[in-house]
Formats: structure tokens, C-alpha cells, sequence
């Protein structure tokens, strides 16, 4: 079979998004609060995915670095705001410090992937490259904001006895080490257990797609396997980088925490 001959059509979209009716059914019998949230989000997914297809289909026709480069800038931007909006303390300069971590993390792992794995000829070839670098970020960002909301909560939360530490003498890595790898744990764990039910519970997204456009499962699966390491090391080095500029803001050369530098952001209340 052609895999043309499974193009979904307009119908077939229409069909799909009426499956939204089970979660706004849910949400109103049960009183979740979720109904305009659902709403909002369905609507800003279908704009979203559409307009970005539009743009994808202008760039793929261009074959030229710049336009390339230029959306990974913004997708990577993005990611690392989006990063820091999740937690809910925040200091001074956390937005500069996420994007930082989740551009470095995301740009040397998806371009070692493209030279050195998957050698793409040339490099910027839109058709592997936006792919594989939105892949990385969709999971980057949350490890990235996983490990600094438990570093910051972990900060406001054993105070105390951190300022305890530092004044009966020890530096400030020696105080705030168990909070370090505390937070490194917790936004590492997500990735580590999709890799550990991946092929037996769960098929990746990336590897049903390919499958779906006609590639062999043998050839989707070592594509999934690359992507799974990309998406570990990314996290890894976006996760450490910005716990440790988090901890270089909040414990200062002298050793000294600098608790009044977190602020809280209170979450907003769910749409109705």
C-alpha cells in the first residue's frame, strides 16, 4: 500500500478533534474545571501544528542553512522560557540562565547527532534537523524545569539548616551538594523511565510515525534508539547546567545563601 493512500483528509481531522468530546464530558460530569482549558488548548494545538506546517513546507522548499538556523533559535527560546514559567519560584536572571542551558544542551547534542550519527548531507537539511532538535526540546525543557523547581523548593524549604551548615564552616557546594544531586535525580527520572518501558509498554511517536509513512520497523527502531540517547544526554547537560547557575545565584563566593533572591510565583488558578 501506498502510504499516500493514508493521507487524513479534512473528515478525518474532524473526526479526530470530536474525540475531544470525551475529555469535555469527563471534565463536566465530574466538575474538573477543565472545559475551557481543553477548549483553549485544542484550538491553540490545531493553529499551532497547522501554521508550523505552512512554515516547514516553506523551509524544506528553500534548502538553505539560515531560515534553519533561525527557527532552532526560536524553538530553543522558547523551550527554555516555557522552562522556567513552569516553576514556581523563580531569582533573578532564571530566564537568561534556562535558555542558555536549553539552547547549548539542545544545539551540541542535535548537532553531534547530525555530523557524527545520522550524517546528514548537508548539515542543515530541514527535513532531519527541525525534527530532531523539536524532539530533544519537547523533553529537555521538562527535565530542565523539573530539576530547578526541585532545587528552588528544596532552597526555600531546608533553609535552615542550610544556613545552619555554612555557619558551623562548610563551603557552599559541601551545603547545598544533597540538594544538588536531589534535583539532578528528579529531572532525569522522567527520561530514564521512558527509556525503560520503551518497545514493551509504549511506541514512540517518532518510530510509529516512520512506520506509518512506509519505513521498515528495523530502520524506525534504530532511529528511535538515536533519538532516546539524544534526548538523555540533552536533558543531562540542560538539567546540570541550569541547576548549577541556580546555585551560583543563590549561594554567593563567600558562602553565603542568598535566600531573599527566590520569589514565589503563585500558579494560576484553571480556566473554567
Amino acid at each position: 500500500m501506498n502510504p499516500r493512500d493514508l493521507d487524513i483528509g479534512n473528515w478525518q481531522l474532524g473526526f479526530a478533534a470530536a474525540l475531544i468530546v470525551v475529555n469535555l464530558a469527563l471534565s463536566a460530569s465530574l466538575r474538573l474545571g477543565l472545559t475551557r482549558s481543553l477548549l483553549v488548548a485544542s484550538v491553540r494545538m490545531v493553529a499551532q501544528l497547522l501554521l508550523v506546517g505552512f512554515i516547514l513546507d516553506y523551509i524544506f522548499a528553500l534548502d538553505h542553512p539560515l531560515p534553519v538556523v533561525l527557527i532552532g533559535l526560536v524553538m530553543a527560546g522558547l523551550a527554555g522560557v516555557a522552562a522556567a514559567n513552569r516553576t514556581t519560584r523563580r531569582f533573578p536572571g532564571i530566564y537568561l540562565d534556562s535558555v542558555l542551558c536549553v539552547f547549548a544542551a539542545s544545539y551540541v547534542v542535535t548537532g553531534a547527532a547530525l555530523l557524527g550519527i545520522v550524517n546528514v548531507e548537508p548539515w542543515y537539511r530541514a527535513q532531519y534537523a527541525i525534527p530532531l532538535l523539536g524532539m530533544v526540546l519537547g523533553n529537555l525543557l521538562n527535565g530542565v524545569s523539573l530539576a530547578l523547581g526541585r532545587f528552588m523548593d528544596g532552597v526555600a524549604r531546608d533553609r535552615d539548616l542550610i544556613e545552619s551548615a555554612l555557619a558551623l564552616g562548610a563551603t557552599r557546594w559541601e551545603a547545598a551538594h544533597p540538594l544538588i544531586t536531589a534535583s539532578l535525580h528528579t529531572g532525569m527520572v522522567p527520561t530514564i523511565n521512558a527509556m525503560m518501558v520503551m518497545g514493551i509498554v509504549s511506541l514512540p511517536g517518532m518510530m510509529t510515525g516512520q512506520m506509518l509513512a512506509g519505513a521498515a520497523p528495523a530502520s524506525a527502531v534504530r532511529y528511535q534508539i538515536v533519538i532516546m540517547f539524544m534526548i538523555a544526554a540533552a536533558t543531562a547537560l540542560g538539567a546540570f547546567g541550569a541547576v548549577m547557575l541556580a546555585f551560583r545565584a543563590l549561594f554567593s563566593a563567600r558562602h553565603q545563601l542568598r535566600g531573599e533572591r527566590l520569589r514565589m510565583v503563585h500558579a494560576a488558578k484553571p480556566a473554567r
